[in-house]
């Protein structure tokens, strides 16, 4: 039985992950500060669990940090926290920089602090491990997919805030010798996704009968993670990744948006033949792109499976049934975590030229 540090573990992969921390035995505390796309309602079903302690704060308040440390000598810490969504990095970076720089930063420095007075079994034992995206690599030309050791070339304000964390990670490996580990996750979906991100939001305004607004052409291609396999790939890194490493988790199939939007059409269409609305198709609309939005990520994944004996096995269509399924039974989480916080409008737009 390990003792971990969860960031981020009332969002949406986070909360996936202390689940999966909890039944496998861990002693888990889970640091969020419950902005916008934290909730305590995502982690209800664990509030009690015994091996479980939620604790609202911000990965860069310091005392905070050396307070958990001292109490709880954690073995290891898996980073969550982080501003996610792309558009509304486009909207205001300020927040993006706070906590996936400034705040990554700061969670580094005081794990090393820690770390560095650990006895020597302990310091090699311990893991941080740095939550990161794809698209830090920037987009991918056909067939063409970014390894581990492929250049950053992040497009956004998040993308780039993101790429920061992990060399910021990478550097307190290589200078202090702190066993950091990276994983570059792919588009993740599934339960409490929060509603504004690509496929709960197509979901939701097929139920409800309003337009899905499809950027551009709708043919960027995504590769799509559903996010049990994510947060068990995370679990591999937690215990088999090596430090100073860096891995993928992903499926290695990318999938356009349109075509994705479509296959929730089909679904949505299926499962509820009563919605007053005609076939979900005619909701679709192409509107003007997103600033920037990159036109491919793809991920080498191969070398990561077999380093880390994982590899995602959920087919798409299956698990976007049930996630489709999951949206429509719990259109009380959906309230609950949007109320006052996100209105359904789009974010990011570009700018209106006279």
């Amino acid at each position: 039985m390990s003792t971990l540090l969860v960031t981020g573990g009332a969002g949406f992969i986070g909360s996936h992950l202390v689940r999966r921390l909890l039944q496998r035995g861990d002693m888990v505390v889970n640091l969020d500060s419950l902005t916008y796309a934290g909730s305590l309602a995502t982690i209800a079903d664990v509030a009690n669990h015994p091996r479980h302690q939620f604790v609202q704060g911000d990965i860069g308040d310091v005392a905070l940090l050396r307070q958990l440390f001292a109490e709880h000598r954690f073995d290891g810490v898996v980073n969550l926290a982080a501003e996610t969504h792309v558009d509304r990095s486009i909207d205001n970076g300020g927040p993006f920089v706070t906590t996936n720089v400034t705040g990554a930063f700061r969670l580094l420095e005081i794990a090393r602090e820690y770390w560095q007075k650990l006895p020597e079994p302990e310091q090699a034992a311990f893991r941080f491990i740095q939550v990161s995206t794809d698209e830090v690599y920037g987009p991918q030309l056909p067939g063409k997919r970014a390894k581990t050791t492929s250049p950053y070339q992040p497009s956004s304000y998040y993308s780039a805030t993101k790429a920061a964390a992990d060399h910021l990670a990478l550097a307190a490996f290589r200078t202090y010798g702190l066993p950091t580990i990276i994983s570059h996750g792919t588009n993740t979906f599934g339960p409490y996704q929060y509603p504004e991100k690509l496929i709960p939001r197509m979901i939701l305004n097929c139920l409800a009968g309003r337009e899905l607004p499809i950027y551009g052409d709708g043919l960027h291609e995504r590769d799509w993670i559903h996010v049990d396999d994510h947060a068990e790939g995370l679990l591999r890194v937690l215990d088999a990744g090596e430090p100073g490493e860096s891995y993928h988790l992903g499926t290695g199939f990318e999938r356009p948006n349109l075509s994705v939007v479509k296959e929730i059409c089909e679904c949505v269409d299926e499962m509820c033949p009563d919605l007053p609305h005609d076939s979900s198709l005619t909701l679709l609309r192409h509107v003007a792109d997103r600033p920037g939005h990159d036109r491919r990520y793809a991920l080498d994944v191969s070398s990561s499976e077999r380093a880390l004996s994982w590899r995602a096995v959920f087919e798409f269509r299956e698990r976007l049934v049930e996630t489709v399924a999951w949206y429509r039974a719990n259109s009380a989480w959906c309230e609950e975590v949007t109320r006052g916080r996100y209105d359904g409008r789009r974010l990011g737009a570009p700018p209106v030229r006279p």
